[in-house]
């Protein structure tokens, strides 16, 4: 562990990491910024490579220890149960260090407190079955079965847009099926996941079963590369998954990558409900939101009306502080990241784009855009922006839709708007996608759906069930004769 001087934590958590059950509270020597203007709010470690050691060692210790899951379970709940109570401060972290309004924040806290009892409850998931070895000649006079058993311990590597409920989905199924687990949380928004471990302590986990590092890229890659670790579930971009693919070498990989959602609105949709829900889907937490609709595909007959509420929606958002309930959009991450998004913008519209409302940033916020006429090439339009842009484009028919929307390297999610139900169904079979939503968009998740896509959107999918499954393995014992014959034998020698 660092030794330098100590540095009060912040928030009123214990210290600003949790190794092996552990607080850290000295050497506090990485600041967290809120990003509306910079100002610090809080210190946390910086660890290395040895706290790191210390911390997966623990939790595969812990993992060769009982838990039995009635005891898993009831952990679970009270955190859930704590998470509500403490839905206020909770809230008030998630928004200080990160982009989330007061509201937006407070949506994730609930959230975080469904993901933890849904978890508590998944452990039926657990079940195995009896083996039929009496089907085939060579397991005659054989009986058997298989349990799923915890898989070991699974490095949890979680983004900025969602701190408190992505770590509850990798943290709560790993320990219901029984693994430890060490948490390394974006360094933009550590305290989220240093407080839920802190409610997880107090709910009753073991305190060796669940760590919390704190660091840049260098932590993350003593992570993923420790031979202790036994699955990696990370959620972020593609480029940070390949460099973590090719580090950790023979690991199960669990990785949710992004999307590049496409939203198709037919001729007989309903475009009020329509530029409603697509408004609110590519502007939520400033469009940091893996589901943010980001392609509008629109029938040419109802385009230009469509374009204009979609327009009108965008301009009555209200862009501002974090901490007032009247605002919709608050600032993007960092201000680099704002002015990458801006850069992107002005290379569509240089190359011929049009903006109908925003286009312009101040400091972190980049104000919600809407764009048309976007070039075929352009990074708004085929890389997830993830930010608060969305372009509208007309189709001459749902065939062109479909293959338009198809046409990404991500496959995440997508919406269709229409008022038959044959043809929802049609689009839907033919969207290559994790989900599709019926007169829905592309930002809706349930915390218990299997959730993730194909290409590069991901690796396996999240949601409580199945990582679950994900972080279990199944474990067969083969009784190869009779118990009862053999004891017999055994007395009579």
């Amino acid at each position: 562990m660092t030794t330098t001087a100590p540095v009060t934590a912040s928030f009123g958590l214990p210290g600003g990491a949790l190794v092996a059950g552990e607080w850290q509270t000295g050497g506090l020597t990485s600041g967290v910024a809120d990003p509306h203007d910079g100002t610090p709010v809080g210190w946390v470690a910086r660890n290395d490579a040895a706290d790191v050691d210390v911390a997966v060692r623990a939790a595969a210790r812990a993992v060769a220890e009982p838990w039995p899951l009635w005891q898993r379970r009831e952990a679970l709940e009270e955190a859930a149960r704590l998470v509500r109570d403490e839905a206020a401060w909770l809230a008030g972290i998630i928004s200080a260090e990160g982009s989330k309004t007061i509201a937006e924040a407070e949506q994730e806290v609930r959230r975080c407190a469904e993901t933890l009892r849904l978890s508590a409850a998944a452990g039926p998931v657990l079940r195995g079955e009896v083996l039929e070895f009496d089907d085939s000649d060579r397991g005659a006079g054989k009986r058997g079965w298989f349990v799923r058993a915890p898989i070991g311990v699974v490095a949890a590597i979680t983004p900025f847009n969602d701190p408190l409920n992505l770590v509850a989905h990798k943290v709560g199924p790993a320990l219901i099926a029984g693994n430890g687990v060490v948490v390394k949380p974006a360094d933009t928004t550590p305290h989220s996941a240093l407080a839920l471990a802190a409610i997880l302590l107090r709910a009753g986990v073991p305190a060796a079963r669940i760590s919390v590092v704190c660091g840049d890229g260098e932590t993350g890659h003593a992570l993923v590369t420790h031979p202790g670790v036994d699955v990696v579930s990370f959620t972020g971009g593609p480029a940070t998954a390949a460099r973590i693919a090719a580090a950790a070498g023979p690991k199960k990989l669990l990785m949710e990558l992004g999307g590049n959602n496409p939203v198709i609105v037919c001729g007989d949709a309903d475009l009020e409900k329509a530029a409603d829900a697509i408004v609110r889907g590519a502007f939520g937490c400033a469009g940091q939101n893996c589901l943010s609709v980001q392609r509008v595909y629109a029938d040419a007959a109802i385009h230009e009306e469509l374009l204009t509420r979609i327009t009108a929606g965008t301009r009555a958002l209200k862009v501002g502080p974090k901490t007032d309930r009247t605002t919709d959009v608050g600032p993007m991450i960092s201000e680099a990241e704002a002015a990458r998004v801006e850069a992107w913008v002005d290379a569509a519209l240089a190359g011929g784009a049009r903006a109908h409302t925003g286009a312009h940033r101040g400091g972190a916020y980049y104000h919600p855009t809407v764009l048309t006429d976007v070039p075929a090439d352009a990074d708004v339009l085929v890389r997830e922006v993830f930010g608060p842009v969305v372009t509208v484009i007309p189709v001459g028919s749902a065939d062109a839709a479909i293959a338009a929307a198809n046409s990404s390297e991500h496959a995440l999610q997508a919406g269709v708007f229409t008022g038959v139900l044959d043809d929802a169904l049609s689009i839907a079979d033919r969207l290559h996608a994790g989900a599709v939503v019926v007169n829905g968009t592309s930002d809706v998740r349930i915390d218990s759906m299997p959730f993730g896509g194909f290409k590069s959107s991901g690796i396996g999918r999240e949601g409580i069930r199945f990582a679950v499954e994900a972080m279990s393995e199944p474990k067969c014992t083969i009784i190869a004769g009779d118990p009862q014959r053999q004891s017999t034998v055994n007395r009579t020698k």
